[in-house]
C-alpha cells in the first residue's frame, strides 16, 4: 500500500500542475490577442496546434511514466515546461515563437498528467479508488478555476510577462518535491509503482462484473470524452473576444468566464459523494444532451447573464463526462499510466477537433462568423448518434 503521507505530495503536485497549467494555457490567447491582434481564426489555430501535440504525444507518454517510473516522467514534464517557458518569454514580442513554445510547452505537459493520473490511483484498493480518484478530479479542476478566476487580475495587474515566470517559478517548486519523493521512495518511506498491481474490480456494489457490459461504459466514456473537449477547446480560444464583444476586461472576464470551471468543481464533488451514477447509461446521455445545448448557448451568449446561466450546464455536463472516462480507466484498467496515457489522448482528440473544426468553417465561410459555431455543433450531434449506436447498435 502507498504511504497516505505520500499520496498528499501526489496531490499537491497535481495541485501545482493545474495552477501554472491553467493560468499560461488560457492568458495565453488574451496575450496573442493584445499582443499579435488574434481573433477567431487565429486563436482557435493555436489551440488547434495544442491539441494536434498533446493527441499525437500524450500516449508515449503514459506508456514512458509506466515503464520508467511516475516520478521520472514528472521530472521531464516539470523541468521541460520550465525550459520552454523561459525560452518563449525570451520570444514574447515574436509570434512564431509563442507558437513553437506552445508546441513544446504541449509536449512536456504530456508527460505530467498520465503520471499524476496513475500516482493517486496505483495500490488502491476497490474500496478506496473511488475517493482517490474523487479527490483528484477536485484538486485539478479546483486549481484550473482559481487559475482562471484570479488570473485576470494577476495578467492585468503584474504584466504579460507574469505568463511565463509565474508558472515557471510553480514548476521549480514541482521539481523540488518531486526530487524529495524520490528519496524518500528510495529509502522505503514508500512504493514508487511503476508495475502493474493486482486489478481493481468495479467498486460500486450496483457496477456489473468484469466483462462485457463494464467494456462497453469504458468505450462509451472514452467515446464521450473527446466531444467533451471538442466543445471546451473551441470555447476557450474564443473567450478573450466573447469577453470583448461583452465590454469585458481582461480581469472580469477571468471572473466571469470562469463560472463554468466551478460548475465542474461541483460536478466533481457531487459525483465524487453520489455513486449512483456509476455504470448508468441514462446519467451520461443527459450529460452529453446538456453539453450540445450549453456549449451552443455559451458561444451565441448576447447578455451577461446568459453567458453566466450557460456556463452552469456545461460545466456540469463537461463534469460528469469527464469523470466517467477517468474513473472507468481506473477502474476497470491494470496499468494505470498506460491506461490514463490512453484517457489523455482521447482528450487530446478533442482539443485538435474543435479548434480545426471551427477554425476551418471561419477560413472557408469567412462572411458567415458564427459558422464554426454550428460545425461544431453538428459534430457534437454526429457524436451524440455515435453513443447511442455504442450503446444500444450492436444489440
Amino acid at each position: 500500500m502507498v504511504s497516505r503521507r505520500l499520496k498528499v505530495w501526489y496531490f499537491t503536485l497535481e495541485a501545482l500542475n493545474a495552477l501554472s497549467v491553467s493560468y499560461f494555457f488560457n492568458y495565453l490567447f488574451f496575450y496573442c490577442r493584445d499582443r499579435f491582434g488574434f481573433g477567431e481564426l487565429g486563436n482557435l489555430l493555436a489551440g488547434a496546434l495544442h491539441g494536434l501535440v498533446y493527441m499525437g504525444f500524450v500516449l508515449q507518454s503514459g506508456r514512458f511514466a509506466q515503464r520508467h517510473g511516475y516520478l521520472t516522467a514528472l521530472r521531464v514534464g516539470c523541468l521541460g515546461m520550465a525550459a520552454v517557458l523561459i525560452g518563449a518569454s525570451l520570444t514574447a514580442e515574436w509570434v512564431v515563437g509563442q507558437m513553437v513554445g506552445l508546441g513544446l510547452w504541449t509536449w512536456a505537459m504530456s508527460f505530467t498528467w498520465p503520471a499524476l493520473e496513475a500516482l493517486v490511483s496505483e495500490g488502491e484498493t476497490a474500496e478506496h479508488l473511488p475517493k482517490m480518484i474523487g479527490l483528484y478530479n477536485l484538486i485539478w479542476a479546483g486549481g484550473a478555476a482559481l487559475a482562471y478566476f484570479v488570473g485576470g487580475t494577476i495578467f492585468q495587474e503584474l504584466g504579460p510577462r507574469s505568463l511565463y515566470w509565474l508558472p515557471v517559478g510553480v514548476h521549480l517548486v514541482q521539481w523540488g518535491i518531486i526530487e524529495r519523493l524520490a528519496r524518500q521512495t528510495q529509502r522505503g518511506a514508500g512504493v514508487q509503482w511503476a508495475e502493474p498491481v493486482q486489478p481493481v474490480q468495479a467498486s460500486n456494489p450496483i457496477s456489473p462484473q468484469p466483462g462485457q457490459r463494464s467494456s462497453i461504459f469504458l468505450k462509451m466514456a472514452w467515446w464521450s470524452n473527446p466531444f467533451a473537449y471538442v466543445a471546451m477547446n473551441t470555447v476557450q480560444p474564443l473567450i478573450p473576444l466573447l469577453a470583448a464583444r461583452l465590454g469585458l476586461s481582461t480581469a472580469a472576464a477571468g471572473v466571469f468566464a470562469s463560472v463554468w470551471l466551478f460548475a465542474r468543481l461541483a460536478a466533481f464533488g457531487l459525483l465524487w459523494r453520489w455513486t449512483g451514477w456509476h455504470y448508468r447509461f441514462g446519467w451520461l446521455l443527459g450529460a452529453y444532451g446538456l453539453l450540445v445545448g450549453s456549449f451552443m448557448a455559451l458561444l451565441l451568449a448576447q447578455q451577461l447573464w446568459w453567458l453566466v446561466l450557460a456556463q452552469v450546464g456545461f460545466g456540469l455536463a463537461v463534469g460528469l463526462i469527464y469523470y466517467s472516462s477517468l474513473f472507468y480507466s481506473m477502474d476497470l484498467g491494470e496499468t494505470k499510466g498506460e491506461h490514463g496515457g490512453l484517457h489523455e489522448r482521447a482528450i487530446g482528440v478533442g482539443l485538435f477537433v474543435g479548434p480545426t473544426l471551427g477554425s476551418a468553417s471561419l477560413w472557408l465561410a469567412p462572411d458567415a462568423p458564427k459558422a464554426g459555431i454550428w460545425a461544431v455543433s453538428a459534430v457534437l450531434g454526429l457524436g451524440l448518434l455515435g453513443l447511442l449506436w455504442l450503446r444500444w447498435g450492436k444489440r
